[in-house]
Order: C-alpha cells, then structure tokens, then sequence
C-alpha cells in the first residue's frame, strides 16, 4: 500500500515569491535598475522555472559542483550520520529539489523530522510530497520562505535527538561576507545546540570555474537570463532577452565568479510602469559565487560562533564538506 502523505507547510514568505505575488522582488527590480552598478540578489533566480533550470544545471559535465558534494557525502555518510546521533533532526536551508539530503537520511539512526527551507514554494512542497512518501517513517515540514531574512521554523520536536542543519551547494558562497556571518549567526541560533553540515566550493584553476559557469549547451545563460523573464512574467515588465548576453567569469583578487547579464545595445526597458535606459555593454549583475580554502571557510564558521569539526573533501579537493558545532546558547 503507498503511504499516505501529509504534509503541514510552514510559511514564512509574506510576498510569497513563487507564486506569483511580486511584492519584494518588484521593489529590488525597481532599485537594482535605478542604481549604478545596477545588482539584484540572486534569490530571485528561484521560481519554479529557475528552479527547474538549476537542477538541469547540476547535472551538466562542466558543473563539477553537485556530483562532486554527493560524491563526498555518499562516501562519509556513515561517519557524519554518526556525528549527528540517533533521533536527529534535520534543518535544510535552500532545500530545492531535496536531492542531496537523501545520502543523510538514508545513513541517519531513526531522523526524527525533515525541515526543509526554500523561497520557491512550488517546487519545495511538491518535492517534499515525493520525499514523504519514500520516508514514510519521518515528519516532514517543509517551511516556505526566505531563510536569509527573518525565519520562523517550527520548535524542536520533544523528545528528539540533535537538530542539524544543511546547507549544501556552497550557497553560502552566494553572500557578501557580511551576509555570510549574519546568516551563520542566524543558523547558530536556530540549530542551538545542534550542528550545521555545509558544503562549500574551494579556490581552483580559473579554467575549471569558467567552463562550469558558461557551458557549453547554455542552460546557465538560460537560467541567468530567466530572472528577466520572470519579471517580465510578474512584474509587466518587457524585457527583450535576446538583446541581453550571459556573462560569467572568475575574478581572482576576490576569489569569486561574478554572473551577469550584459545589454547588447543601447535600450529602454519598462517594469510596472518605471522606464529605465541601459547602455550597450551595461550590465546588471546578477550573482556573486565565492570560492574559499578550508582555512577561510573555518574563519568565516568561527566568527559566527560555530566550532568547526571535520572536514571531507575529494580526492582533487575540488569541494569540501564542513562540520559545524552550534554553540549550546
């Protein structure tokens, strides 16, 4: 007999962002067009065919990243699951399609409940349905909204082991290093107690960081450029993607890669009602994705009070996986 799901969903997205209601994501539109350098957070990458764009990305040759977290977390499963203890449960920030939690869940002692995190509600909660049913045994709650801004998760279960939190895909390397503390400080808070296992991507030849951020079929200059899209889609804007270019390289000073998305000529472009001109070669930048080395990764960890533990990495020390000790108060 199939199990029967049911799913109690936690929101905490007031502008709900991937359901169609614009609220925040039109005002930092509107103020990404009326600055200069023109930037927007990439959150906003996120609706449903972003999501569904982004997962296209991770399985790409050139996108090194995702099969090479899973690779670690498949071969250390067993020594993290025992870190984690029996009876665990398991916080998930930017859940997304809940792919890479599975390693945990199947090497973890009796998971008491599953909490994942995500702006894009659709594509969470109709993830987390398929994940309930093939875990039958553990509560799952998904929580919808912006984990980097005020959060509200549910209290731990009574009875429970360890809250541990996830954070894979080196998101973290998304924040400015301000935004990185502030987040840290904010899980620290909410694992109390706990632990946070989070990926994050290592400083690498520049030549392997341009082909995963530019490949060669174009789904990531398809992804880049649907945050146009979307506001077009929700903001009556009237973007014309095809005078706007993908644009992705490494800037080695700041140990990042830098997305953006480039104006091919001189436009106008309307976005509820609000002109806006960009000039050819213009850009509006759209993500920043920072590369760290294992000590600077473990600095950044400390200084938002988390112990660091240990660390598993491949073989090429492409990616690393970091264990976190919460601090008890």
């Amino acid at each position: 007999m199939t199990p029967v799901v049911s799913l109690r969903v936690v929101r905490n997205d007031s502008d709900t962002y991937g359901d169609g209601h614009y609220g925040e994501f039109a005002r930092d539109m509107l103020a990404a067009l009326a600055s200069h350098p023109r930037g927007i957070s990439p959150k906003y990458f996120y609706d449903a065919p972003g999501s569904a764009l982004f997962d296209q990305i991770c399985g790409l040759p050139e996108y090194y990243p995702t099969r090479t977290e899973i690779g670690i977390l498949e071969a250390n499963a067993k020594s993290i699951a025992g870190k984690m203890g029996p009876g665990a449960e398991i916080v998930e920030f930017g859940a997304g399609s809940l792919r890479k939690v599975r390693i945990l869940l199947d090497a973890a002692d009796t998971p008491a409940r599953y909490l994942p995190i995500d702006i894009s509600g659709e594509h969470m909660t109709q993830a987390a349905a398929v994940l309930g049913r093939d875990y039958p045994g553990l509560q799952v709650e998904p929580v919808v909204g912006d984990y980097t801004q005020a959060l509200t998760v549910p209290p731990a279960l009574p009875g429970t082991g360890r809250r541990i939190g996830f954070f894979p895909g080196s998101t973290v390397g998304n924040f400015t290093p301000d935004e990185a503390v502030r987040f840290l400080r904010m899980s620290a808070r909410v694992l109390r107690g706990g632990a946070l296992v989070l990926g994050a991507d290592l400083v690498k030849d520049p030549a392997v960081l341009h082909a995963a951020y530019s490949d060669s079929q174009g789904v990531t200059a398809a992804f880049n450029l649907n945050l146009l899209a979307r506001a077009n889609r929700e903001l009556a804007a009237d973007f014309d993607l095809s005078k706007f270019a993908h644009s992705a390289f490494y800037n080695a000073p700041q140990c990042r890669i830098e997305m953006h998305l480039m104006s091919l000529e001189k436009q106008r472009v309307t976005v509820l009602g609000r002109r806006f001109e960009l000039e050819e070669g213009e850009t509006i930048h759209t993500e920043n994705s920072n590369k760290f080395t294992i000590d600077s990764l473990r600095a950044l960890a400390i200084s938002a009070g988390f112990t660091p533990g240990p660390v598993w990495t491949d073989a090429h020390r492409l990616f690393s996986v970091h264990w976190l000790e919460a601090p008890k108060s």
